[in-house]
Order: structure tokens, then sequence, then C-alpha cells
């Protein structure tokens, strides 16, 4: 148990704090962390939200090994300050206790479309400068990858929650079970009134290995099997496919729903992994087996076809290429594929005008405008599978150019 008292004595206050500088979003560690030494927890929670609206998630799952702790100058001969568990202190105690109060209304619409990291964070921002914020939510329960990509066990729905009801303070409207794209369009929100749509749908659509036997029924995709793992019927020994974050969340589920052996396998090895170091940890220290150097060449009745695999130098790159005669029959009852995700399109292919790119993401300037007038999009959607720090950055961007260009029209509309 991390002692959040003493964590921020060990603090250094660095004046040119490496934390804060290695910080995707720039959070002003050492300024928090003196208020929280002084007891101004409200305010220090104040700063966390509004430099950062999904700060108490983020405190929790962004990749701070490579971020503010990676980066403690206190870490190079100590134990570096753990400032994610300061932080979540603050911010959860800061959503929980603090009265937040609706702006006065400027009578203009925005649409949010998912509420993902982005989306959420988007719709704050919005509202925050007295916007009419909607969010669309395919799902019943907003939060998107956050909701149906993390384990509640990684993340608690409580703090999710906790989310929503400070965006009802803002007079965000939310409506769930509402898909945008083949019935309510991009053009059908314009003319109900909406002055600026933004689109953060995530990325939901799994990548295949595009091997033989990838549709047989005791094949799964792990992005699926993390929405609803209950209803999946896993069997006692599973073999997990990739090595990312969603991989080991995948993994580590499934050893809590009921399998007996859960492995990793994985083509490289655990220093090329894209997973943390502390998911790979945590997945260790629960019993998930890994398979490193083994790479699936077909799925069978059985279970799946794996082939030994070696790295090579190609043109003075490291590569990794199968051994030659090395497959064998993996024996167990599912497989979990996890290699990465795609978006679905569902909002392009019913809306004219907003292109992607090759790999099926929207096109968007690097302030977030799409090739549709008034349109908006950035996160996982754009840039595909990233992390959540990364959607909360970007979005705070979009939320700028968006809060502008409803100016910029405004003004001509008066004109």
């Amino acid at each position: 148990m991390i002692n959040n008292l003493q964590e921020a004595e060990n603090c250094m206050l660095c004046k040119k704090a490496r934390c804060q500088k290695n910080c995707p979003i720039n959070t002003p560690i050492p300024q928090v962390i003196q208020l929280y030494k002084n007891g101004e927890i409200e305010k220090a929670g104040e700063i966390l939200f509004n430099n950062n609206p999904l700060s108490v998630i983020c405190a929790i799952v962004c990749p701070h090994e490579k971020q503010c702790r990676g980066n403690c100058i206190r870490g190079i001969k100590k134990e570096p300050v753990h400032f994610h568990s300061i932080e979540q202190e603050i911010s959860t105690e800061y959503l929980k206790n603090t009265k937040f109060i609706k702006p006065e209304s400027n009578g203009i619409k925005v649409a949010v479309i998912g509420s993902g990291p982005a989306g959420l964070t988007v719709a704050f921002e919005l509202a925050k400068k007295g916007y009419d914020v909607t969010i669309f939510e395919k799902n019943e329960k907003i939060g998107g990858v956050l909701t149906y990509g993390i384990p509640d066990f990684r993340l608690s729905r409580e703090l999710i929650d906790l989310l929503v009801s400070r965006l009802l303070d803002f007079g965000v409207k939310i409506k769930i079970n509402s898909i945008v794209g083949p019935v309510i369009t991009l053009n059908k929100l314009f003319k109900d009134g909406y002055k600026s749509i933004f689109i953060g749908t995530g990325v939901w659509n799994p990548k295949r290995l595009d091997i033989k036997g990838e549709t047989f029924g005791h094949s799964h995709y792990a992005i699926d099997y993390l929405k609803s793992p209950k209803y999946y019927s896993l069997g006692k020994k599973v073999v997990v496919i990739g090595a990312g974050n969603v991989a080991m969340d995948a993994a580590r589920t499934a050893k809590r729903n009921g399998a007996e052996e859960v492995y990793v396998a994985y083509r490289r090895d655990f220093e090329d992994m894209t997973a943390t170091k502390h998911e790979i940890s945590e997945a260790i220290e629960e019993g998930v087996l890994f398979k490193t150097f083994e790479a699936p060449v077909e799925i069978v009745d059985d279970g799946i076809i794996l082939a030994r695999t070696e790295k090579k130098e190609v043109d003075g790159k490291s590569t990794v290429g199968m051994i030659p005669d090395s497959e064998y029959l993996f024996e167990c009852d599912s497989i979990l594929i996890a290699v990465s995700q795609a978006p679905k399109n569902t909002i392009v292919v019913n809306n004219k005008g907003v292109d992607t790119t090759k790999r099926g993401h929207i096109e968007t300037d690097e302030k977030g405008h799409t090739t549709k007038e008034g349109v908006f999009a950035c996160g996982d959607v754009v840039l595909g599978a990233s992390t959540v720090i990364q959607a909360v950055n970007s979005a705070k961007i979009v939320s700028e150019s968006m809060d502008e260009y409803l100016q910029e029209i405004t003004e001509e509309e008066v004109i």
C-alpha cells in the first residue's frame, strides 16, 4: 500500500521537473504535490481537472513507467515518486466533493459521437465554455474503451460514474443506445440545429490474423471478449495471441473467469511487447504463462498450430521469421486474438464528405478538422489504438479548434 504523504515528502519539487516534461499533457506535478503537502486538496484537484478532465482515469491507466514515474529524478538512485497514486487520491476526492455549477448557456448546440476518452474530454471542455453538448453513445453505458475495453479490476466503474455525474452537473445530455451513421446521419444532426459535430468513436473492429481456422467456434477476438467476458465459455486452457495491453487484460480476465491455464503467445521476446511492464508483471503474478518466440500458423479443432520464431538481421534491421519445420499443435480449448484494432466505418459509409486514410482512420488536419465542414475528430479513430492520455491531449486541442470554429460561424450569422 502506497503512503501518499510519504510519496509527497519524497518529491524533490524540481524546478525543471522531468516528470512534468514527460507527461503528454504537461501536468504541473511539483505544484500539485506542494498543494497536497499543504493540505490544499480542492485547489490541487481543480488544477488537475482543468488540465485534464480525465485525471482520475489517467492516474490509473497511464503508462507511468514511461512518463512521470519513469522520468523521476529521484528514481536514478532511489525509488521514484509514485505521483499517479497522489493524483488518483486528489482527483477522486475532488470529483466526489466539489460542487460543479453549470455555466450560462451560449445557446450553441454541439454533438459528440462516442463517449470514450476523447469524447468525454471534448464534452467537458465545451460544456465548461457554455455550449449545449449532447453525447451520442451506441452502448447502454458511456465510457467507450474505459467501460468496455478495460476490465473493472483495473479501472473501477465507480470512477466512470463520477465522471457521468459531473457531466450532468455541466448540463451535458447523454443519449445512450444511439448509433450515428445509418439512421441518424451527420446531415440530420446539422438540420436539427447542431452547429458542430465531434467524432470520437474509437477502434472496435478487431484485426484478423488472416490464418486458416480463424472463424472456428473456439476462436474469439479479445476486444469483443472484454465487452462481456461472463457470457463466454472458454474452457480450462486458453491461448491469447498478442502482447499488448488488450492481450494482458484478456489473459487476466480469462483467469478470473475460470480458465485454469492461460498462455500468451508472442512472436518476439518480452522486451518487444507493447504492453506496459506493470501489466506484464501483474499478469505473471496472477499465473498467466508466456510462450515467447511463437507465432500462430493455423487454428484447428484441437487448438492452435504454432511455429517457433527467431530474430534475424535484414538490411541492418531486426526482424522475426519462422523457423522452418518448427510447427507443432498446442492443444487448448479457446483462442483469444489480440493483434490491434481498426475503426468501424458506420459513420463514414453512411455520410459523404468524411474522408479516411488507407487504414480506415478518419482523415484530419493537426487541429482535428475533417474533410466535412463543421465535423471534427481525434483519438483512436484518427490515430489508431493509442493511450488514454494521448486521446485526452488531442481532444483538448480539438475542443479549442471547435470553439474557434463555432465563434467564427456565430459571428458570420450575426453579420
